[in-house]
């Protein structure tokens, strides 16, 4: 993916991005935060759109959110503000390859959504584990590619465009399991139709 593709599509996305993908990733994204809820307080959330997490996250978090693209950041502005999010810390526009925060910064590091949409997927799990504290949390929630079955044909079909859709269907998921810090501790499938992976990935001690 290229960052200005993903930056264009996104852009396209934004004023309707909550009612379309939004509403088809929303249980994953719940489930997602409940899980973060339980443990360490300082969290970043990477790639966080226009906020539809947000208003998840307890009282007593302290949620950080970066993403690219400018018009959904507007979004996850107005949010905030409407609904009194207390919690969401700040909201910055940021390239999630390399972030700008200093290493062991997070108790838990969350990205949604995004692994398959970003450039370098690589760069950017390795800078989640970066600012993310000895024995703390990486939590991904992703769709990842199928190896047989009908969705599985239909990812291989649909990859060439994933300029224009702003996302990469047939994604590996080894592409978020090289980091060697990392290791998985936790893996489920979410809906809709067990389409979406959520992994938990903790950051070693050493």
């Amino acid at each position: 993916m290229d960052i200005n593709a993903v930056s264009t599509s996104y852009a396209r996305w934004a004023p309707v991005y909550d009612r379309t993908f939004g509403q088809v990733t929303n249980t994953g994204r719940r489930r997602t935060v409940d899980y973060i809820n339980g443990h360490g307080p300082k969290v970043l959330e990477v790639g966080v759109g226009t906020g539809l997490a947000l208003r998840e996250y307890n009282a007593d978090m302290e949620v950080t959110g970066i993403d690219f693209s400018a018009e959904m950041l507007a979004k996850a502005r107005a949010k905030v503000s409407q609904e009194a999010l207390g919690h969401v810390k700040e909201l910055r526009q940021m390239d999630a390859r390399a972030l700008d925060f200093p290493d062991n910064s997070f108790d838990t590091v969350t990205a949604m959504h995004i692994v398959s949409v970003v450039p370098e997927p690589e760069k950017v799990v390795a800078e989640m584990a970066r600012v993310c504290k000895p024995g703390g949390k990486v939590v991904i929630t992703n769709h990842f590619a199928r190896d047989k079955g009908f969705l599985a044909l239909v990812e291989r079909l649909t990859a060439p465009f994933e300029n224009l859709l702003g996302w990469h269907s047939d994604f590996a998921k080894s592409r978020v399991l090289g980091e060697q810090s990392l290791t998985v501790t936790e893996e489920r499938r979410f809906p809709p139709l067990g389409m979406m992976t959520f992994l938990v990935l903790t950051k070693s001690d050493a």
